[in-house]
């Protein structure tokens, strides 16, 4: 793209018309300084001057290196200036001393006032119109002063003219936006001091080779809360307000604090770099074709850099080339975003340029950023993941689901467009985490206790089948791939996905026998992939496997409940599922998909989790509201006939998840069928209970070492599936032992184990 200012003297400009916008473009390339209205009054002056020239203005934009964007607010703001400028300059007799039949009377007097006045009013009025405000003011009321002492009633008369001149100009900045936003910093204001201006005006400024947008500089009236940095060069900081209820994650990403030299190298680069288009095939391999990318930028810069004598060390060529790559074949300030693993989500909502993205943070939930993507960076994004996906994305196939891997995060990407979205693109960015959640880290986030962890590792190894519920953002994948974790490496796994976000890489690179399928989108109307229909039907001639579905939305429920009901997958079989309730589960599956009542027995137990708002509404929290077995004796409705019988339950008096009475006398059907397959749990329900709390404790063993020794990363899988191998492997040699399993005498075993672990500091 070229830009728009090349070959343009300064100060000339263009008006771009751009969907409901009408942008001022002014160039300003050959200025030494940054094109600031707020901090140059020669910048806001020119300003005004032109926008008495042009109407119908909604946006300012002066291209120099970087763009710097007013937004409609902020131009509205000169806009009114300028129009009380046209308005005086039509009235300007009003503001001369002739107008007012002076004659000789005190002609040395009054010109003075009326020439002060005047350069108020047409100088001073464009470049610091509060300046000229606050000098009026003051003014005025010297004069309604001086006037009581005036005894010669016709030179009285006059004063009144001149009052009245004052008056009426006055008056009409007094109705003005940027007078009403800076009326509480006007006490005691020194004219000239252009600070108060920085509170008004505040630009998005973006570098020429970029198209998004960042609000740089810090909101006045906020209050810091939090601030870290991603990678050593991102800045992140966090702002609550006293009179909002959002929270501002703001950033700013090395390729703002670039210097001159530097940000012309990425601008020629960039142009250099955009003629060798990657090829369609290349998508097929982003992280390959990203490789070659990031070698020829670096080949690039380097060669760039020399032939302008600019003398670059090694890293800055590599932060330059990683900045370019960014910005050519990946996804700009997204990939800065998804670097901080506190971000599980970003939206960007349409139209674009207007609104900035939002975030989801760890520590402060619901944030807007400094952030705003433009249309043309949209539509890249777009057409990159069409090539990535290999799925449409046009008015006939209007949603887009797929996953995006990117250098530092992998993320599930939704897209919408014209016209389920009637104003455009928009984007959902949800972040996976980097190593896949374990039952003691959600033990510690507390979204479960140590017993419900032992209960749900319990029914893994007893190969129920199981289904999480939950609404969006409620943990439901991050659960199924802890359970996971707890399936035995020995046993083999397959799991079923439409997009792929449970952690199937990063398990089998921790040693599980794991195959991932990936199945065509629910939402997509053509796709050359197998439905998930037949991805089910598929893995049961795979031989023996604990099955796994991604999230169950469809018509490939009634073949997962085919596998679920002859049990052809001989392991356990888990998936998740969008509901609030075990009846909603029932519901859905039921009523909305289509599965008969009988197959919905085939489910054994439903795992509800929701998130849990604060009495104030500012806060909320993940966690497991219910696990509740389902029972096979109801004909017609189960919540009716007592099909749902609550194995622990949320108590939101105490935040836990509690054990129900059924429970703690063992009354729970699925637990006594997995014991009736197991010898030493068979009629014995004291040692089903026993072997539970087990296995609870020792998940709270790890919680509690990793606290202890500030060791978070005991809470990690890798850590965690040794400890659940040591498990399995001490109880198999205490009964080989003794002939029993004995839990006190398992658990100091174990725990001996970790314990030398520990002291080894190495995992």
């Amino acid at each position: 793209m070229t830009r728009l200012y090349e070959g343009k003297k300064d100060w000339e400009h263009d008006v771009i018309k751009e969907g409901e916008d009408s942008i001022l473009y002014i160039y300003v390339e050959g200025i030494n300084y940054a094109p600031s209205v707020e901090d140059y009054t020669t910048i806001m002056s020119k300003t005004i001057e032109l926008l008495t020239q042009i109407s119908g203005v909604t946006k300012i934009i002066f291209s120099q290196k970087r763009e710097y964007e007013y937004d409609y607010n902020q131009t509205q703001i000169l806009v009114e200036i300028s129009e009380i400028y046209k308005r005086i300059i039509r009235e300007k007799n009003i503001f001369s001393y002739n107008a007012v039949g002076l004659g000789q009377l005190n002609l040395q007097y009054l010109n003075k006032r009326f020439t002060d006045l005047q350069n108020l009013a047409f100088k001073m009025l464009k470049s610091d119109p509060i300046g000229a405000y606050v000098d009026m003011a003051r003014i005025l009321r010297k004069e309604k002063i001086d006037l009581e002492k005036v005894t010669d009633p016709k030179f009285g008369e006059i004063v009144k003219r001149f009052i009245s001149a004052l008056t009426f100009l006055l008056g009409m900045l007094d109705k003005t936006k940027l007078i009403s936003q800076a009326r509480p910093y006007i006490p005691g204001y020194k004219v000239g001091d252009r600070s108060i201006y920085r509170y008004i005006f505040t630009p998005t400024i973006k570098p020429d080779f970029m198209f998004t947008k960042l609000m740089s500089t810090f909101p006045p009236d906020g209050e810091e809360i939090d601030s870290y940095t991603i990678d050593g060069d991102t800045e992140v900081t966090v702002f609550k307000f006293a009179d909002d209820i959002k929270v501002l994650y703001h950033i700013v990403p090395p390729e703002f604090k670039l210097n001159e030299d530097k940000y012309e190298l990425l601008d020629l680069a960039r142009k250099i770099m955009a003629e060798h288009k990657p090829r369609e095939e290349e998508f097929t391999d982003p992280e390959r074709m990203r490789d070659v990318f990031v070698n020829i930028g670096k080949d690039l810069i380097e060669e760039l850099s020399k032939s302008k004598n600019i003398l670059l060390r090694a890293k800055e060529i590599d932060k330059l080339a990683d900045i370019l790559v960014r910005y050519t074949v990946g996804f700009g300030l997204i990939e800065v975003l998804l670097k901080d693993e506190k971000i599980q989500d970003i939206s960007i909502n349409s139209p674009m340029g207007k609104i900035p993205m939002f975030i989801v943070h760890a520590d402060h939930g619901d944030c807007y950023t400094n952030v705003i993507p433009t249309k043309t960076e949209s539509e890249g994004w777009a057409s990159k993941l069409r090539l990535i996906s290999g799925r449409p994305l046009d008015e006939a196939n209007p949603i887009l689901d797929t996953e995006l891997e990117l250098p530092n995060a992998s993320t599930r990407v939704s897209v919408i467009s014209r016209p389920l979205n009637p104003t455009g693109l928009a984007y959902s960015f949800r972040r996976h985490r980097d190593k896949p959640w374990t039952l003691p880290l959600f033990m510690k986030y507390k979204m479960i206790d140590p017993i419900s962890a032992g209960l749900l590792s319990f029914l893994v190894d007893g190969t129920r089948t199981m289904l999480i519920a939950g609404t969006r953002s409620a943990g439901k994948s991050s659960l199924l791939s802890a359970m996971l974790v707890e399936i035995m490496r020995k046993y083999r796994i397959i799991t079923i996905e439409d997009t792929l976000e449970l952690p199937t890489k990063q398990l089998r690179e921790l040693g599980f026998n794991l195959q991932s399928m990936k199945v065509a989108s629910a939402l997509a109307k053509e796709s050359t992939e197998v439905d998930a229909s037949t991805g089910i039907r598929t893995t049961l001639r795979l031989g023996d496997s604990a099955l796994i579905v991604g999230e169950v939305r469809s018509k490939e429920a009634i073949a997962l409940y085919e596998a679920m009901r002859v049990g052809a997958a001989a392991n356990v079989v888990a998936g998740t599922i969008h509901s609030d309730s075990p009846y909603g589960i029932y519901d859905r599956v039921v009523n909305d998909i289509g599965i008969p009542k009988t197959s919905f027995k085939a489910t054994d137990v439903c795992i509800v989790a929701n998130p849990i708002r604060s009495a104030d509404g500012l806060h909320r929290s993940r966690r497991v509201t219910q696990i509740t077995e389902v029972r096979k004796h109801w004909e017609n409705d189960p919540l009716a006939e007592g099909g749902f019988v609550d194995l622990m339950k949320y108590n939101s008096d105490t935040d836990k998840l509690e054990v129900t009475d059924d429970l703690q006398n063992g009354d729970s059907e699925v637990l006594k069928a997995i014991a009736g397959n197991i010898k030493e749990f068979a009629g014995n329900w004291d040692a089903v209970w026993e072997n539970i709390m087990l296995r609870g404790k020792i998940k709270q063993a790890i919680v509690d070492a990793a606290e202890k020794s500030n060791r978070p990363e005991l809470l990690e899988a890798p850590f965690v599936i040794k400890c659940n191998d040591y498990f399995h492997n001490v109880t198999e040699k205490v009964r080989e032992d003794i002939g029993k399993l004995d839990s006190k005498r398992i658990f100091f075993e174990w725990n001996e184990w970790l314990q030398r672990h520990i002291r080894k500091k190495t995992v």
